[in-house]
């Protein structure tokens, strides 16, 4: 099982059997609450009926269309769909079938994208400590998280790391973006002036680092990045494949933070989770330069799956139901209750640091000496227990519900969490 302590699971296997709206069910029926979004990828809710019926009949027309050397209609739709959805900030859109190789097909981008124009030289790559890009080679080799590696030697090379912005001391309890550590943008100077900005390809962080425990950026640390980049000539990327289609209750975290990335590597709320889908969103430069070549295929990169019929169904539903259910809207009148709610965990035992932004949540757990994790994984296991899901990364504990949840929600999630963690040992 995937990223998973097998024999643990097996003592007390965790199946869920069912799904919908905001709860999981389990094998007897059970509700359980889904305080993740699944693995933050269900911003809709579960089984909603509208994309349910368009995988259905999509699956009926068109049950697959290879993307090499042809097409079929609703993958032009659905790109045409996310541009605009985007505001129009991007020029193309490259589909890919998850997170990790949206992120392995940004890198290839980038550097394709500087050969076209004489800069082939720039091949390295800027990521964060504590970052978060996938489990591909490419992505595991930028990402900043060492348990993720450990296992495997082969890396890419040619990649430098950001410190990342985590800072107990100084941004505990922070009700959204903290205020300490802005500053620590400008550790990509110093890489330049190591490393030459000649040599470097792109910085790729993402907006607020999600798997490695709702890491939140300071106030105007993004901003600076995309001033830095811009100096010296290299591109920026945002791994949204956590932040997209809503999680900040805005479209992407970009438009939260008032910040264009040259590049966007999306999947999860994509589909909402329903069939498997990612998709790189390039600026028009980027798509324009690899154009101006010799006649041939200008991007040697694709998948047997690249824009796959069920897909592209499941992601047009997807964005039909954001515009006519008002996500958004919905999402962002949550956000002051969903804040309260967390931050009135303040005090109880155990409990070091509570953080948020948009419908994102964290809490961090003062950790057991010699058992990291030991305490939060004790929380999640009797969370499960009593009815409510939460993910747990180290000693931190992040909750990242599908966007239609109700104050009722809010209240249950807290609610029970408070209880066990007053408990806890």
């Amino acid at each position: 099982m995937p990223f998973t302590a097998n024999r643990d699971y097996k003592e007390a296997p965790r199946i869920v059997a069912s799904a919908s709206g905001m709860f999981y069910r389990d094998q007897n029926g059970r509700e359980i609450l889904d305080a993740t979004a699944g693995l933050w990828c269900v911003p809709l809710g579960h089984s909603h009926p509208t994309i349910v019926k368009a995988v259905q009949d999509a699956v009926a027309t068109l049950d697959y269309a290879p993307a090499f050397q042809m097409g079929h209609p609703a993958a032009f739709e659905l790109a045409e769909q996310l541009i605009d959805y985007s505001g129009n900030k991007f020029g193309q859109v490259f589909y890919t079938n998850s997170g990790s190789e949206a992120v392995d097909t940004a890198l290839k981008m980038v550097l394709a994208y500087h050969r076209a124009r004489g800069e082939a030289q720039r091949t390295r790559f800027i990521s964060r400590e504590r970052g978060y890009h996938g489990v591909g080679f490419g992505g595991m080799s930028i990402g900043g998280l060492p348990a993720n590696r450990k296992q495997f030697a082969n890396l890419l090379g040619g990649v430098d790391y950001l410190p990342h912005t985590h800072n107990l001391e100084k941004n505990a309890f922070s009700r959204g973006l903290p205020e300490y550590g802005t500053h620590l943008a400008d550790e990509l100077e110093r890489l330049v002036t190591l490393h030459d900005a000649s040599t470097i390809a792109a910085v790729i962080v993402e907006p607020l680092s999600g798997s490695a425990g709702v890491i939140l950026p300071p106030k105007g640390y993004l901003k600076r990045l995309r001033e830095l980049c811009d100096k010296h000539g290299i591109l920026l990327i945002f791994d949204e494949v956590i932040t997209g289609f809503g999680r900040m209750a805005t479209p992407f975290a970009s438009d939260f933070f008032d910040v264009r990335p040259d590049l966007m590597t999306t999947a999860k709320g994509l589909t909402n989770g329903v069939v498997p889908m990612g998709a790189v969103f390039s600026h028009q430069k980027i798509y324009d330069a690899l154009m101006d070549s010799a006649a041939g295929i200008e991007l040697f990169h694709g998948y047997t799956y690249s824009g796959h019929p069920l897909a592209c169904a499941a992601g047009l539903a997807s964005l039909k139901v954001f515009k006519e259910e008002k996500i958004l809207e919905h999402a962002q009148s949550m956000t002051a209750y969903w804040e309260d709610a967390l931050h009135s965990l303040k005090g109880l035992p155990h409990v070091i640091d509570l953080r948020n932004v948009g419908l994102i949540g964290a809490i961090e757990l003062e950790s057991i000496p010699g058992k990291v994790g030991a305490r939060a994984m004790a929380v999640y296991k009797k969370a499960f227990a009593e009815g409510v899901l939460v993910r747990t990364t180290g000693d931190i504990i992040a909750m990242s519900p599908p966007l239609i949840l109700e104050k009722q929600h809010i209240d249950q999630l807290f609610g029970k969490l408070a209880e066990i963690l007053k408990a806890a040992a």
